[in-house]
């Protein structure tokens, strides 16, 4: 299988929140590779998407929408020298989210309240973001657009170590459910729902069927485990995610099941905060068995410093038994994986307010060759403020989490 591969990954890098001192340190880590989740850039005109204590930067131009505003976006993030060292470290391997065209569309539907309100005016924006993407990003000639289409859902092989399936779950998806947001939603049930698309799904099951490696990792955008934040018989989760999908995520996890996939890890960013995950064959069972692994990557930037915690504290962990792990610090995933284990490094930065803040570990988790599941080997101790006490109930945890996740313009 050759040597241990060096794998870091990324979301959510908003230029206003903060510098971009997360791609330096990840650049000092030396990498080999570097997975891009999705968020590269934002759309949003100067002082719209604002942060407590105010933004750190500004951007230039107005909202993106036309090919000249995307290139002039990307041609502004790409002038950070931070985020020059992290493309100069190693090969990127790079899918989109929402916010490289605008926030939480799905397939031809915008967002509520779009500045491209109309189907004809939103797929020429469309067009234009992934015209700009193409241009700027490390993509092959496969994926160029095609008016307001783009093809980014792609396979890559690390030799026999690892297949890298990068999907792309804004292109093809049905319209979030019961008009987004975290619902008790009937229709997030629906088997008819997808958030991948026929044709892509078949496409990851018949890799998971053609597949030899030792790993096969998911680079994907949003929560593939469920999250629900009610502690009760009523089920809230956000519809933005594969809980918006649920039979979207049972389709794809029985795939990995019935192609006798050896390890399966789900990849994962967008939500502004590191999570780990064991994934369920039913998710309302305690008692079902772990089936696979999700590692949640923190934003570089995007919602400014964010603050440290004990992850025992977070209520999302005492609701869902399969979460292991949570923190609210900004920062990246390192992962070393080899034949016999992936290692994940849950990178942190106490600020993004400064060029020279340092990274550390907060906690480490180790997946098994053959193992489902993530089993943490350390953790940072929290060193919570003299004399400190509990600040914030479940009830502001769950509310601040969500806001966080879900708060935009």
């Amino acid at each position: 299988y050759g040597p241990a591969l060096a794998m870091a990954f990324v979301s959510c890098s908003q230029f206003e929140h903060g510098y971009f001192t997360a791609y330096r340190r990840l650049a000092e880590e030396n990498p080999d590779l570097v997975l891009h989740l999705g968020d590269y850039q934002y759309e949003y005109k100067k002082g719209v998407y604002t942060i407590p204590g105010g933004n750190v930067r500004d951007h230039e131009g107005p909202e993106t929408v036309t090919l000249a505003t995307y290139r002039q976006r990307h041609a502004q993030y790409k002038s950070d020298r931070d985020l020059q060292a992290a493309h100069g470290s190693a090969p990127w391997l790079v899918v989109f989210d929402d916010h490289e065209v605008e926030n939480n569309w799905a397939d031809d539907v915008p967002e509520n309240n779009s500045d491209t309100p109309s189907p004809e005016a939103f797929r020429a924006r469309r067009a234009a973001a992934f015209q700009a993407y193409y241009e700027n990003m490390p993509l092959r000639r496969r994926s160029i657009p095609r008016g307001p289409d783009i093809q980014v859902y792609r396979r890559v092989s690390w030799g026999r170590l690892a297949t890298f399936h990068m999907l792309d779950t804004r292109q093809f998806r049905d319209d979030q459910a019961c008009g987004d947001g975290y619902k008790d939603c009937p229709d997030a049930l629906d088997p008819k729902r997808s958030i991948t698309g026929d044709r892509q799904e078949r496409w990851l099951l018949d890799g998971f069927r053609r597949s030899r490696a030792q790993w096969d990792v998911l680079g994907q955008q949003v929560f593939f485990a469920q999250r629900d934040n009610t502690d009760g018989p009523v089920k809230k989760t956000s519809m933005d995610s594969w809980d918006g999908y649920a039979a979207s995520r049972d389709r794809i996890t029985k795939g990995w099941l019935d192609a006798k996939v050896r390890n399966p890890v789900v990849l994962t960013g967008d939500v502004h905060a590191h999570w780990a995950s064991d994934l369920k064959a039913d998710y309302d069972d305690p008692a079902s068995k772990t089936v696979g692994s999700e590692l949640v990557c923190s934003s570089v930037t995007s919602g400014g410093d964010g603050a440290d915690s004990d992850p025992a504290d977070h209520p999302f962990l005492k609701i869902n038994k399969h979460l292991r792990f949570y923190n609210n610090q900004r920062g990246y995933v390192l992962t070393k994986i080899d034949k016999d284990e992936m290692k994940a490094d849950f990178k942190t930065l106490p600020t993004v307010r400064t060029h020279d803040a340092q990274a550390s570990t907060k906690a480490t988790f180790v997946i098994e060759d053959r193992v489902p599941g993530v089993k943490q080997t350390y953790l940072r101790p929290y060193d919570a403020p003299k004399g400190a006490a509990r600040s914030r109930s479940d009830d502001e945890l769950i509310r601040q989490t969500i806001e966080n996740e879900t708060q935009r313009p």
